[in-house]
């Protein structure tokens, strides 16, 4: 029995025990681990100094660290008159994609053949002024009023006179633009930049630079008809050949009905903008007025400016300014937007791929009255 009874008295004291044990184990673990931590954080800060530092060191004139790539030295020995032959192997290997009896090439390095350059490519913004629609027919009719009812006042009694407007239609053929491009299958496949998409970004750009120099210039016949060309539209005399005439300018403005004044942009070149904006009234004041809010285009008499390149310079005999409501004058039908196929079968025994691209688009003059233009004097 006495056994018995300090039997669970024994236990409890080497359980106590094995805890206490177990517990300093852990103090000792964590400690070690805290210390390892903060060696691991010491080197680490250190480590990122000394990267510091380095990073912020000024280059020398010696500093290889922007030294070329192997490709690069050895496209460049090629530039130089180096023969291939001549290269050491390794700068070889760098070039060639595959070896001579195989066909092989020597292709530029990535890095000296990534960007293309281009020239700039401007446009007579016409599409932002004029009303802009879309057709599904190959010529659009619009039917047109050409003159309106004529009442007559009358006495009591009397018997009214009767009257009809007339009426009358534009018809506007829409026309066609298009081109081909044949591109080599080796620089499809081999060029490091996407030829293809160069290819249509170029066609893209010369369709809309055609496109907008026949809204302001077209003759009509096979091109959209441009508002330059329009005889129905009325004109201002200058009264000087060369030299621009501040009065004749607003006398051009206000000789317009008020609700396409009201509504009007004034268009014309750079070499014409510049000179009216040399322009002064009666009171010493510029006629050109630059913007005052971001976004906002430069006025002219307090109406907004537009620049296109396609309109002519203020020479003898010469119509260098249009302004008026364009919107209400000029309307564009877009029959089918650039469209651009590949063929690569027509050519496929020349190794070539031919891309055609064709545009439909129709425009001309609905509104001459909208409109007026300046006309210089003939030399």
């Amino acid at each position: 029995m006495t056994s018995l009874a300090y039997a669970p008295l024994e236990l409890k004291d080497a359980d106590d025990e094995s805890a206490d044990i177990v517990t300093k184990a852990l103090d000792d673990l964590t400690a070690s681990v805290d210390e390892r931590l903060k060696a691991i954080e010491t080197k680490s800060a250190e480590r990122f100094t000394k990267i510091e530092q380095k990073l912020a060191r000024p280059n020398l004139a010696n500093d290889n660290r922007n030294e070329p790539s192997l490709e690069r030295k050895a496209f460049g020995s090629i530039l130089r008159g180096v023969e291939y032959h001549r290269l050491p192997d390794i700068e070889q290997k760098a070039l060639t994609v595959a070896s001579d009896a195989a066909a092989g090439y020597v292709l530029a390095p990535e890095d000296m053949t990534r960007e293309f350059i281009r020239n700039l490519v401007e446009y007579s913004p016409v599409r932002a002024y004029a009303d802009v629609r879309t057709t599904i027919s190959h010529t659009v009719t619009i039917p047109k009023r050409l003159t309106i009812t004529n009442a007559a006042w009358t006495g009591e009694g009397a018997t009214t006179t009767g009257t009809e407007p007339t009426f009358g239609e534009i018809s506007m053929p829409i026309r066609e633009l298009t081109t081909h491009v044949d591109i080599g299958n080796w620089l499809l496949e081999d060029a490091l930049e996407n030829v293809e998409a160069e290819v249509r970004l170029a066609l893209a750009e010369d369709f809309g630079k055609k496109e907008a120099t026949a809204f302001v210039n077209g003759t009509g016949t096979l091109q959209p008809e441009g508002f330059m060309t329009n005889a129905d539209i009325a004109t201002t005399l200058n009264g000087h050949a060369t030299n621009l005439s501040a009065d004749q300018l607003i006398t051009l403005m206000y000789a317009l009905p008020a609700a396409y004044r009201n509504r009007g942009t004034w268009a014309m070149n750079s070499t014409t903008l510049a000179a009216i904006r040399k322009l002064k009234n009666t009171a010493g004041d510029y006629l050109w007025q630059p913007t005052l809010s971001a976004g906002q285009p430069e006025t002219i008499l307090g109406r907004p400016v537009v620049e296109m390149v396609d309109m002519g310079d203020p020479v003898a005999n010469a119509f260098p300014v249009m302004f008026g409501d364009f919107k209400a004058a000029y309307r564009i039908y877009d029959r089918i937007a650039l469209e651009v196929k590949t063929n690569p079968y027509l050519l496929a025994t020349e190794g070539k791929v031919r891309f055609h691209a064709r545009r439909r688009v129709g425009a001309a003059v609905v509104g001459p009255a909208a409109l007026r233009k300046l006309k210089m004097a003939v030399s």
